[in-house]
Parts: C-alpha cells; sequence; structure tokens
C-alpha cells in the first residue's frame, strides 16, 4: 500500500523534546528552577496518558468493554464539551479496529478541534493533526476499495483477490499501529515519571 502509516514517530520526537526541557535536564547538573518550568512538561505528558490508553485499549478489548469506553467518551463529549472530552472522543472515532470506528465523524470532530488550536495544548495538537492525517488517509483508501468493488466484474477472480490482499494489508497496519500506540504509551510514562521526581538540591 501506498499510503502512510501513522505519524507516530513525530509524537516520539515531541515527548523527546518534552523531557529534554523539563525534568532531564536537571539529571546531574543541580540548579535551582522556577516552579512554573517544571510544572509544564508534566502537564503536557500527563494530558497525553489517558489519549493513549484509550487508542491502545479500544482495539483490543472484547466488545462490551469496546462499547463502554467508547460510550464513555461519547457521553462526557456530549454532556460537558470541554475540548479535552471532545478530542477524547474525536480519538475514539478514529482509532481503527473497533465497531466503534468512524472515519468521517472523527475528521469532523477533528477538523473543528484543530480550527482553534489555541485552546490545544502543544501535545494535544500533535495528536490531533496525526489522527486527522490518519483519517483523511483512510477515506482516500475507503474510496479507492470502493471504486474498485464498482469496477471488479463478477468473474474477475484476479482482481478480488488483489482487493482482498489490500484489505488484509490495511488490518496489518492497523495492528501496527496498535504496537506503535503501546510503546508511544510506555514511553510517556517514564518520561512523565522521571519528570516528576523530585530534584535533589
Amino acid at each position: 500500500m501506498r499510503h502512510k502509516r501513522w505519524q507516530l514517530p513525530l509524537l516520539l520526537a515531541a515527548l523527546g523534546t518534552l523531557s529534554a526541557c523539563g525534568g532531564l535536564s536537571g539529571l546531574g547538573r543541580p540548579k535551582p528552577a522556577p516552579a512554573v518550568e517544571s510544572a509544564g512538561p508534566p502537564q503536557d505528558s500527563a494530558a497525553l496518558l489517558p489519549l493513549l490508553e484509550l487508542m491502545s485499549t479500544l482495539p483490543q478489548g472484547d466488545p462490551a468493554r469496546q462499547a463502554e469506553l467508547f460510550q464513555s467518551a461519547k457521553d462526557a463529549a456530549d454532556l460537558t464539551p470541554t475540548t479535552s472530552n471532545r478530542l477524547r472522543y474525536a480519538l475514539a472515532l478514529a482509532t481503527p479496529g473497533y465497531s466503534g470506528s468512524n472515519p468521517v465523524a472523527a475528521q469532523r470532530q477533528l477538523s473543528e478541534l484543530l480550527a482553534r488550536p489555541e485552546t490545544l495544548l502543544p501535545v494535544e495538537r500533535l495528536l490531533a493533526t496525526v489522527a486527522l492525517k490518519q483519517v483523511e488517509q483512510t477515506l482516500v483508501l475507503q474510496a479507492e476499495n470502493k471504486r474498485m468493488r464498482d469496477e471488479i466484474p463478477r468473474d474477475s477472480h484476479e482482481k478480488e483477490q488483489a482487493l482482498n490482499r489490500r484489505l488484509a494489508a490495511e488490518q496489518d497496519e492497523n495492528a501496527k499501529l496498535r504496537k506503535q500506540l503501546d510503546e508511544a504509551r510506555a514511553k510517556l510514562e517514564a518520561v512523565t515519571h522521571i519528570e516528576q521526581r523530585p530534584r535533589t538540591p
């Protein structure tokens, strides 16, 4: 397939920048730091943890658990439409690999959030941007698959096999995405733990 996978390396690079600017910079060279400086990066990092947790867990749970997580995100966005709750719901819609995934609705929700980028934390903007790109690529692929189905004659076994291979490749890509999400979450948890450790004067 020609469509790109989720650009999570960008997210990992951003997390590395956060750790370089935050708690990691104090190791080995103790120096006093204003309280506001140490509070910034952990807040950004902590904001991503529940989002990555949701995106990683949704495709792996049983149907009942998936429905529970999705409905919780939807209810929070409907009843308390804060930016954080709306982003959580948008990412739930954008996450592939389970029945609640809806790239069309996810594209609309993410576009609305990114239309007011000042309401998002920097790491939230990055995650929303990456998710929107993936959703747009998914929609392009779905349109191409539909066109191929419409053009394939019923007796064209070879073309049907090519389409099945393409769909299987997309499923493999989703599995790789879930693995990347798990790795990103583990890295973020490690960064957050280091940033929140008390510094030795």
